[in-house]
C-alpha cells in the first residue's frame, strides 16, 4: 500500500517466480492481477515470470494454459498486445521439493534467465501452493541460496491458511524464519487488497470527525460479517479438515477487526502499522473452555436453495464424512482488553451457503437519550450505524435520525451512502494488484507479521479446543439459503442487541 498521495512508480527489475503456476489460484487471481498491472504500466521494465511445475511442461504449453486462464478469469477486456508482451516473459521450470537436485538445476536456470533478461538478481517467490508445500519449498530455496540477499532483494510470498492452529502457526513461522528474515516474508491475505478495507485506515485517521468518537464512550458494539452464498462445492476434502473458523476468522475477519480496533500508529509506515495491528489482536481476551462455548455458535448447513441453486446437505458433499461435525458457520462474541474497547463487544460471523453474499463492518453507536422527545409520537429512535461495506458493493453508509416533513415531530432513520463506483472510475480488479505491486516495491504494510499471525491463532485456539471436545454437541443445523442458525441470533440477543439487517 503506497503512502498517501504517493504517485505509483514502476518497481525495480525482478524475476517473478510462481510455485503452483498450473494451479487454480494462479489462473484465477495471480495472472489476471499481473495482466492488470501490465495494462496500468506498473510492471518492471526488465521482468520475467518463471512458472514452476512438478511435471514436465514446455514454456509454450504453460503460456497457452495461462492465456486460457486469463481469458476465462479476466476482470476487464483483454488487450491481445498487452497479453502477448506479458506471456512472452513466461518461462517454465520443473522443480519438486521432494527432489533436491531439481532445485539445484532450477537455481542454475534461474541465474541464466536473469542474466539474459537483465533483471538484476531481484527475485519474488510466490507460493501459490497448498499449505503443505510452504516449508518444503522454502527449505529448498534456502538450501540452494536462492533466498540469500547480497546487493539485491529476495522475497517470499506465502498464501493463507498460515497454519491450522496456534502450534502449527508457530512451527511454520519458526521454519520460515530459520530460512529467511522477517522483512523477506510476505504473508498475503487478498482481503487487504480490497479498496474499502484499505480505506478503513483513511476513514479513521484522515478525518477529524471519526477518531474522537472511536472508543467505548460512544460505540456500543461492532459487528463483522462475512457471508457467502456458495456452498463447499468441490472442496469437500479441504473444507472438512478446516471448517469456517479456521478458514476465515484468523485471517479475513481478524484483518478487518485489527484495522477497525487498532490504536493510531505513530506514523504511516509498515513497522508502526503492523505493530498496532498485532497489539490489538494480542489484547483479545483469551477464553476459558466454558466461556468459549458460551460466546460462540457453530452451525452446519442442510439441504436448501440459495438463489436459483439447489444445495445438498453438507454431509452429502463429495469427500465429506457422513457424520462430519465440521462447522460451515461460526459466530463469536469477543472482547478486547484495553482502555479504548473495555466493555465493547465484537460480534463476528461467517458462513457458507447463506442467503446472500456480503462482507461488512457495522459500527453501532450508543443510543441517544429519548428524554426531550418523550412528549412526541416517538417510541424509539433508529439505530446509528456506520457501515463499511466490502462486498458486494464497496462503500460506506451512515445511518442517522431526521425529522419527517410535516407539522408534528415525527422522526425516521435515513442513510447517507458513499459508493466507490459512483465517485471513482476504477477498472475492475482481482484485489491482488495492490498486494503484488507492494511485494515488488518492498512495502509490507498490508502483510501479516509473525506475531500478528500467532496472536490471531491465540485468540481462536480456545474455541477450536472447546468445539473439538464437544464433538456433535452444540452443532446447530441451518437451512442452506437462510441467514444461518437461530442460535447466532440468540448469541447477540442475550446482550439486548441484534444483528444489523442487510439493505
Amino acid at each position: 500500500m503506497t503512502k498517501p498521495s504517493a504517485k505509483k512508480h514502476k518497481p525495480e527489475s525482478c524475476s517473478f517466480v510462481i510455485f503452483g503456476a498450473t494451479g487454480d489460484l494462479t489462473h484465477r487471481l495471480v495472472l489476471p492481477a499481473l495482466y492488470n498491472l501490465a495494462a496500468a504500466d506498473l510492471l518492471p521494465e526488465k521482468f520475467c515470470v518463471v512458472g514452476v511445475a512438478r511435471k514436465g511442461m514446455s514454456s509454450d504449453e504453460m503460456r497457452e494454459s495461462l492465456l486460457a486462464g486469463l481469458k476465462k478469469y479476466k476482470t476487464r477486456p483483454v488487450d491481445d498486445e498487452i497479453a502477448k508482451r506479458l506471456l512472452e516473459c513466461v518461462t517454465c521450470i520443473e522443480a519438486d521439493p521432494s527432489d533436491p537436485a531439481s532445485f539445484d538445476a532450477m537455481a542454475e536456470r534461474l541465474h541464466k534467465l536473469e542474466t539474459n533478461r537483465q533483471t538484476g538478481g531481484n527475485r519474488l517467490f510466490y507460493l501459490a501452493t497448498p499449505p503443505t508445500g510452504f516449508a518444503p519449498i522454502a527449505k529448498q530455496l534456502g538450501r540452494t541460496g536462492m533466498l540469500k540477499e547480497n546487493g539485491y532483494w529476495r522475497r517470499l510470498v506465502v498464501e493463507k491458511p498460515f497454519g491450522t492452529d496456534l502450534a502449527s502457526a508457530k512451527a511454520l513461522n519458526g521454519e520460515l524464519l530459520s530460512i529467511a528474515e522477517e522483512h523477506q516474508i510476505y504473508r498475503i491475505d487478498h482481503y487487504l487488497g480490497k479498496e474499502t478495507v484499505q480505506n478503513i485506515l483513511v476513514l479513521r485517521f484522515a478525518n477529524g470527525m471519526f477518531e474522537p468518537i472511536w472508543n467505548r464512550n460512544h460505540i456500543d458494539h461492532i459487528q463483522i460479517t462475512v457471508d457467502e452464498k456458495l456452498d463447499v462445492g468441490h472442496r469437500g476434502s479441504f473444507y472438512d479438515a478446516t471448517g469456517a473458523l479456521r478458514d476465515m476468522v484468523p485471517n479475513h475477519l481478524f484483518q478487518l477487526l485489527s484495522l477497525v480496533a487498532m490504536e493510531p500508529p505513530a506514523k504511516f509506515e509498515a513497522h508502526a502499522v503492523r505493530s498496532a495491528k498485532a497489539e490489538v489482536l494480542a489484547a483479545i481476551q483469551t477464553e476459558t473452555e466454558a466461556e468459549a462455548l458460551k460466546n460462540s455458535v457453530r452451525g452446519q448447513y442442510q439441504a436448501g436453495k440459495s438463489g436459483d441453486n439447489d444445495i445438498p446437505d453438507y454431509r452429502k458433499t463429495e469427500d465429506v464424512k457422513p457424520d462430519s461435525t465440521t462447522e460451515t458457520y461460526a459466530a463469536l462474541r469477543l472482547t478486547i482488553d484495553n482502555w479504548r474497547w473495555a466493555g465493547v463487544p465484537f460480534y463476528l460471523r461467517t458462513g457458507k451457503a447463506l442467503g446472500m453474499k456480503r462482507t461488512e463492518v457495522a459500527i453501532k453507536f450508543k443510543q441517544a437519550p429519548f428524554a426531550m422527545f418523550r412528549d412526541t409520537p416517538v417510541d424509539n429512535l433508529s439505530q446509528n450505524y456506520l457501515v463499511i461495506a466490502v462486498e458486494p458493493n464497496e462503500g460506506i453508509t451512515l445511518q442517522f435520525n431526521t425529522k419527517v416533513p410535516g407539522p408534528t415531530i415525527n422522526i425516521d432513520g435515513v442513510e447517507m451512502k458513499f459508493r466507490y463506483k459512483d465517485y471513482f472510475q476504477v477498472e475492475p480488479s482481482t484485489g491482488y494488484e495492490t498486494l503484488i505491486y507492494d511485494c515488488m516495491i518492498g512495502d509490507n504494510i498490508l502483510f501479516q507479521r509473525a506475531d500478528s499471525v500467532e496472536a490471531g491463532w491465540q485468540a481462536v485456539q480456545p474455541f477450536l479446543d472447546a468445539w473439538k471436545k464437544a464433538g456433535a454437541r452444540g452443532l446447530e443445523p441451518y437451512k442452506a439459503g437462510s441467514e444461518g442458525p437461530d442460535a447466532a441470533d440468540q448469541l447477540i440477543e442475550r446482550d439486548g442487541r441484534s444483528w444489523r439487517k442487510f439493505g
